[in-house]
């Protein structure tokens, strides 16, 4: 699985948004307005990575994921903590505490959330 561009995100942002649906339901979800022909491209590109799947109903194609967003977040924030942060989520938690980022207040939040998953 390759790592998607920013526009490419976006879409399947639109297309995990929508779940099943052809391009133009895809178009209204878009943070960004674009013309249809660049999004049918981007779809045609995603559907050739094997991020989505398609089906022709009459004379149009229907796309769904073949992905979801939860197995692409772990794929890929886990690479970004291999090579930006040397395999560490404490130093990536560094990181934004240092750039302000995470509060005081969101750091106890967290530790809250590790206890309690701990505890199962």
């Amino acid at each position: 699985m390759e790592k998607l561009t920013h526009t490419e995100e976006e879409t399947m942002q639109a297309v995990w948004h929508t779940g099943e649906g052809n391009i133009k339901s895809f178009m209204e979800k878009l943070p960004v307005p674009a013309p249809y022909t660049t999004v049918a491209s981007i779809i045609k590109n995603l559907e050739k990575k094997g991020y989505l799947s398609s089906r022709l109903i009459g004379n149009a194609y229907v796309y769904k994921p073949a992905i979801s967003e939860e197995d692409y977040k772990k794929k890929f924030m886990g690479s970004v903590v291999k090579e930006y942060f040397d395999n560490s989520y404490k130093e990536m938690v560094n990181f934004f505490v240092e750039q302000k980022k995470l509060s005081a207040s969101e750091l106890k939040e967290i530790i809250s959330m590790i206890e309690k998953g701990n505890s199962k």
